[in-house]
């Protein structure tokens, strides 16, 4: 365990860099392939014929952005699904997500700061109204689940890394006093499911034989098709005429209030290294812009500025903990300038993280803010299915991420009762489903398309800018100077690539329909 850490040190990664930018000759050493139905298949290494092959050329001297490396999300219905299964298969499955060189080698892991969206109820660490001393703190409630699953991750890997946002802070420091921004009342739920099985049934009148098709309901109306988001009503806490609003604070912007939740961050911090796990970073406010139907708060970029900058900045440097400014679900990248180029701000945050539709305001941030350290903090969640469809997403985010600079990144639902909605009704993809009735569980087509990336693209790995045609691929250059090149054909017919190092040239057949990882070592 330890020599695996060691690896990843900063001065055995330059020296290793140095020493593969000889002539020495590449050659495949591994190569696996996933496609639809088969995962993970590691496939005999041979050098096909190069007609026809498409040229890409690995440059190792063009490097981009260093990786900081991989994880997932630590919250409730994970570890509830988590816990029906045997201790075996709970020991298998976080070897396989945690033990360095077995499977996906996470190092890090996020978490909620309170509940989040996948939280079984709504709470906070300190329920007392006007608690400005928070003599009433406790985080009791991460007890029974966040922190036996983080703990389960750490006999795995015990230098895991922790990081934490809120989805909303205490109620009684928020305006409206709810948890949710978007009220949801039992009348609404029967509204929308008698609106629904109206629109399935028309639906279904309209799908031919032999045709697929799923209800879904996004923005109210069903669609069809295998990434279609699905969706139910549940009751929760908010309150008609109370409604949270994007551009609009929900925080009471009191000093007394922020004050106070800075240091409930400092509280979270102590409580959760006091049980032995090592929070290294914060993010103020989950998607600060979304008022949701589960527990969320929204902020203006300009009163979130005045909480980072003059409380809780200073508040984590007591500890050495970083602020990064997150997470960013707005394509608008002038959500995030407001507090880069703050003076009191911009002396705190390392860093900025992106998600959903921020992924857009990603490329601007990378290219105007060199300096900051980058974050995918949430891979898209899909809709519960874990299908093939949603797994070649996820391959697509993923290039789209690690090619505009992010040095870390994150899956979102770690594990999730197959086919059941969230405490408030979302239903989302998962790295490992368990049958709720069977106590049955399996990796997910979406956990093979990270592990497909991570098991092989390890800390202080290097992004490498690639001369090539071809789009649908990624390499990097690992600290012991192993090449890893990822690469997927989304086409019909087999195509050839010819990977050339200098003047070394290896060809590899991808498949059609797959997704690929090829190592070359020296």
């Amino acid at each position: 365990m330890r020599l695996y850490t060691k690896l990843f040190a900063a001065g055995l990664a330059g020296m290793m860099l140095a020493s593969c930018s000889g002539p020495k000759s590449y050659q495949v050493a591994e190569m696996v392939k996933s496609e639809r139905d088969n995962y993970w298949q590691v496939q005999e290494v041979t050098t096909p014929a190069a007609e026809g092959a498409i040229a890409v050329t690995i440059d190792l001297n063009n490097t981009a952005q260093t990786l900081d490396g991989f994880g997932t999300c630590f919250n409730e219905l994970a570890w509830q699904s988590l816990s029906t299964l045997k201790d075996s298969e709970m020991d298998e499955i976080f070897a396989e997500l945690f033990q360095p060189g077995k499977g996906a080698n996470f190092i890090m892991g996020r978490m909620g700061i309170g509940a989040n969206d996948f939280a079984i109820d709504w709470y906070s660490f300190d329920e007392t109204p006007g608690d400005f001393e928070l003599k009433d703190f406790t985080i009791d409630h991460d007890r029974a689940t966040i922190i036996p699953m983080i703990k389960k991750a750490m006999q795995y890997y015990p230098d895991l890394k922790i990081w934490g946002s809120p989805w909303c802070p205490p109620r009684w420091m928020k305006k409206n006093g709810t948890y949710c921004e978007n009220p949801v009342t039992q009348e609404m739920v029967d509204q929308f499911n008698a609106f629904m099985a109206k629109r399935k049934e028309e639906a279904e009148k309209q799908i031919k034989p032999g045709e697929a098709g799923s209800v879904s309901a996004t923005s109210g109306f069903f669609s069809q098709g295998p990434l279609a988001f699905r969706m139910e009503r549940k009751v929760n806490d908010g309150i008609v005429g109370k409604e949270g609003h994007e551009n609009v604070t929900s925080f009471i912007m009191e000093p007394e209030y922020l004050d106070a939740y800075a240091r409930y961050f400092g509280k979270y911090v102590d409580a959760y290294r006091a049980e032995g796990i090592n929070v290294f970073m914060v993010m103020p406010q989950n998607e600060m812009n979304s008022a949701q139907n589960f527990p969320s708060c929204c902020w203006t970029s300009e009163d979130l500025n005045t909480f980072v900058g003059k409380y809780l900045g200073p508040e984590m440097e007591k500890r050495g903990v970083d602020v990064y400014f997150g997470t960013v679900e707005r394509a608008d990248p002038l959500k995030v300038d407001t507090l880069l180029n703050d003076p009191d701000s911009k002396k705190y945050i390392k860093g900025v993280s992106f998600q959903w539709a921020g992924k857009d305001a990603l490329p601007t941030i990378y290219k105007e803010h060199p300096e900051l350290k980058l974050v995918q903090s949430e891979q898209e969640c899909g809709n519960g299915l874990n299908n093939w469809e949603g797994a070649m997403h996820a391959w697509d985010l993923m290039k789209h991420y690690l090619g505009n600079g992010v040095n870390s990144y994150f899956y979102w639902n770690t594990s999730l009762f197959d086919n059941v909605s969230s405490t408030w009704g979302w239903f989302q993809n998962s790295l490992v489903t368990v049958d709720k009735d069977k106590h049955t569980w399996t990796f997910t087509p979406d956990y093979y398309t990270l592990k497909h990336a991570s098991h092989y693209v390890l800390p202080g790995a290097k992004k490498l800018n690639l001369g090539s045609e071809y789009a649908d691929m990624m390499a990097f250059l690992n600290t012991d100077g192993s090449v890893v090149v990822l690469a997927g054909n989304a086409t019909d017919e087999p195509v050839t690539l010819a990977l050339t190092i200098g003047e070394q040239v290896q060809n590899v057949t991808l498949d059609p329909q797959s997704l690929n990882t090829v190592l070359l070592k020296k």
